[in-house]
């Protein structure tokens, strides 16, 4: 009985055809800032290129699957764009699954890792996503300008 009550409308459905002969308007899309505020780090030689280049750099070694990375990631974006940090301390991350040879040679056992560099050295270091310990860390490595 109900096969009956549909069958109309599956004809009528049917006979509609596939492909629209209105042309669709073009989608605007709006660009994004050309500085980012968090970088992402696609390869090792990037990594070196980047902790060469900026005084300080707070490193984030995250993975996709982690729920902590992913709870801290919009503080840590929040971080970045503000004005106590923003142009003073550089916001990187990597993803350690991808970069896995990176990983091992940051010794990072654990995620989230930060991890500041100064100068292009490692000078500190926080495991975890408690951000209150990290901005603590952040704030010490700040400048002064």
């Amino acid at each position: 009985m109900t096969s009956r009550i549909f069958t109309p409308t599956l004809r009528a459905l049917r006979s509609r055809p596939i492909a629209s002969t209105t042309p669709f308007a073009p989608r605007l899309f709006t660009t994004s800032s050309p500085r980012m505020t968090v970088h992402n780090i696609a390869t090792k030689e990037q990594f070196k290129e980047v902790i060469a280049r900026e005084p300080i750099v707070l490193l984030d070694a995250f993975a996709t699957w982690c729920g902590p990375c992913k709870a801290v990631a919009p503080i840590i974006a929040k971080w970045a764009e503000s004005e106590e940090f923003k142009d003073k301390i550089y916001f990187a991350k990597f993803d350690v699954d991808e970069l896995p040879e990176l990983a091992q040679e940051l010794g990072i056992r654990a995620m989230p890792t930060f991890i500041i560099f100064q100068g292009g050295d490692k000078a500190g270091e926080h495991v975890g996503g408690n951000p209150g310990p990290l901005l603590s860390l952040l704030q010490k490595f700040k400048p002064e300008n």
